[in-house]
């Protein structure tokens, strides 16, 4: 019997997750199951970094699920994700293959490692109403007031805040521990970047996805219906990019802004996965600096149990 039946690779934005999970995917002849709240959504491409380029190895396309799953404007959520991610799972697990679940969102990543029992949340109109006017920070010191199950790392809109708190209080009182869950068994790779390189490797990104067309991205996306606070409560490319384009940001204040906004997210991620780390969760860490190649050879190694 083999001791895993799933690989995560989980790390900052911009550390490299994306090529190692393919190059590991395509090694075990498998898939990757993406765990980025963003990615899920069609034409939200360059903000959410999809890079899909990176799923063919040479010439050979790997497979890759729960990208590009709703369109832009929903607000998808942990219970759809864990939801989906089990159907993905299952599929591929009954084909005989070794999943490989790839991302950055704390909260999907620990809903499917700690197996959370989620149930979909009606929306709490008196609630929302009792919280409607509250500042992001207010909002942010009631939800951290919770057992901590909400990922408060990318909560950076009232909109999301005040959602992220009527789950809260809906699991607070009501009996969610409903949905069975498959007992799974993760090996776990983090990939560890310096703080110099991981902010030099940010900056250098968001130039150039400015540079490929980020902006008329949120132009067309804005172009085609959904409203601009929908857009924005995405949180980081997506709200400074639109702030700019309906004229609330200087071009020079929406760089600034939001490369500030993604360093800071980047150290919310590595707090929080140090904080799976301390719920339970067990990370072996990986210098990313070693070629895919090294790291993929590592992986294996620990993957099989060979020393």
């Amino acid at each position: 019997m083999e001791p895993y039946n799933l690989v995560t690779i989980l790390g900052p934005t911009a550390c490299g997750k994306t090529t190692l999970a393919v190059a590991l995917a395509d090694r075990l002849k498998s898939a990757v199951i993406s765990a980025d709240s963003r990615q899920v959504y069609r034409s939200m491409d360059l903000g959410t970094g999809k890079d899909l380029c990176e799923y063919t190895i040479e010439g050979r396309q790997v497979p890759y699920h729960l990208i590009d799953i709703v369109d832009a404007g929903y607000k998808y959520n942990v219970f759809e994700y864990q939801r989906d991610f089990l159907q993905v799972y299952e599929a591929l697990r009954t084909s005989g293959r070794m999943p490989v679940m790839c991302g950055g969102t704390g909260m999907y990543l620990e809903s499917v490692l700690r197996g959370y029992r989620l149930v979909e949340v009606p929306e709490d109109k008196e609630l929302r109403a009792s919280l409607e006017g509250k500042t992001i920070q207010e909002l942010t010191e009631i939800l951290q007031g919770y057992k901590q199950l909400h990922n408060t790392t990318d909560v950076d809109s009232c909109k999301r805040a005040i959602r992220a708190i009527e789950i809260e209080e809906y699991y607070k009182k009501n009996d969610v521990n409903v949905r069975e869950f498959p007992a799974i068994k993760s090996l776990t790779i983090g990939l560890d970047v310096s703080r110099e390189i991981r902010r030099e490797r940010i900056s250098r990104r968001l130039r150039e996805r400015l540079e490929q067309g980020m902006i008329e991205e949120v132009r067309g996306i804005l172009d085609s219906g959904v409203l601009p606070e929908d857009l924005i409560y995405y949180g980081l490319e997506y709200k400074y990019l639109t702030m700019y384009v309906i004229g609330q940001l200087t071009y020079d204040e929406m760089v600034s802004q939001l490369e500030i906004a993604i360093h800071q997210f980047a150290k919310r991620q590595m707090t929080y996965f140090r904080g799976m780390e301390r719920r339970g969760v067990p990370i072996h860490w990986i210098d990313s600096s070693l070629s895919t190649e090294e790291k993929v050879e590592h992986i294996c190694k620990l993957l099989y149990n060979e020393n």
